[in-house]
């Protein structure tokens, strides 16, 4: 159930934002990787080995289920990628023996992409060079189904989704991104809306009687808002195209985190019972880069305080992998002892 934004300051700098949504916890930590790291992949298969390469750039971001694998990151290049979910429809390659050395987890791609590559345009060529194959994970019971955001510092963007289409790769110039159905078909279902705007609607007169609207807001009526993926499709692509930009990169990841709040999950709103028990979809984190200033800024669902990462200046000096707590308790201000008469 994950949202991803992505918002251009009038200065030029490219922030994508995205929300990250799951029934459970997915053990997310900011995971930072330097330069000439050795990857090795299908590292969720302790009997097999596919690609193996070392990181031609350092990057960081969150990682999920307590593995090196990035979902959510930024390289020291301002390279972004962001895994989302895709069920039902994602579909990989199948591993042989003809193509393992070149093979990647559906859920390891972004330690490729980041460890490779600069810009979209190098994307676009790196993948073809290898297989993506998906690998079982006890924690779901399947492989992960997922299609990707991939967004550049000159302000490029790419949906790359693997289906019975084989390979696919959409310019992402609406700058939204969000679950299946795949990304054309949000692309073909918001030309249902497009009649509606930010301006409150203006009286009409019928038979003598003015009607006026009975709010504000009566020019976005109409817009769904519900969870499924085509509805905050739509909730996004107005929110991003329709608010006022910003004027430069901090305004920027202001702006997106705001954004997101419109998005943000609490547990109980989304559920699914199965004969697993109940889950609850929720906000697990939340994240906003700065592709210029290489800034990773994120918050969690015990700790809604904006926090940041800056990746050129955490790679410095290291290296090895290295994994910090992304999650910590919740905090607040206590502005109680402002109002005392003590002078």
């Amino acid at each position: 159930m994950c949202t991803g934004i992505i918002l251009k300051s009038e200065d030029g700098v490219t922030i994508p934002a995205r929300t990250m949504e799951f029934g459970f916890d997915i053990l997310s930590n900011i995971a930072i990787v330097p330069a000439g790291t050795e990857i090795h992949s299908l590292s969720g298969d302790n009997k097999q080995t596919g690609l193996v390469y070392k990181a031609k750039y350092g990057f960081g971001g969150a990682n999920a289920l307590g593995r090196n694998i990035i979902v959510d990151g930024i390289n020291e290049k301002g390279l972004y990628f962001g895994a989302f979910y895709f069920a039902g429809f994602a579909k990989y390659s199948e591993l042989s023996p003809e193509n393992q050395s070149q093979s990647v987890s559906s859920e390891e791609l972004g330690n490729y992409i980041l460890a490779n590559f600069a810009t979209v345009e190098d994307v676009k060529q790196g993948l073809q060079q290898i297989s993506v194959v998906g690998t079982f994970i006890k924690e779901i019971q399947s492989f992960a189904p997922l299609h990707y955001s991939v967004v550049d510092a000159n302000g490029d963007a790419i949906v790359i989704e693997y289906s019975d289409n084989g390979l696919t790769i959409f310019d992402n110039e609406i700058g939204v991104m969000t679950n299946p159905p795949s990304f054309d078909w949000h692309l073909t279902h918001i030309r249902n809306y497009i009649n509606l705007s930010p301006e409150n609607m203006k009286p009409v007169t019928i038979n003598g009687m003015t009607l006026s609207p009975i709010s504000q807001g009566s020019g976005l009526m109409g817009l769904p808002g519900d969870y499924t993926s085509p509805s905050r499709f739509l909730r996004a692509a107005a929110f991003v195209n329709l608010s006022i930009p910003s004027r430069n990169a901090e305004e920027g990841v202001f702006h997106a985190f705001h954004i997101l709040n419109a998005f943000d999950i609490p547990k109980g709103i989304v559920s699914e019972v199965s004969e697993h028990g109940i889950f609850h979809d929720y906000t697990v984190w939340t994240s906003v880069i700065d592709t210029k200033n290489k800034d990773y800024y994120f918050r969690t669902y015990l700790s809604p305080q904006q926090m940041k990462v800056n990746i050129v200046e955490a790679l410095k000096g290291l290296t090895a992998p290295k994994v910090i707590d992304m999650e910590l308790t919740h905090t607040y201000k206590d502005l109680t002892g402002n109002f005392s008469q003590k002078s």
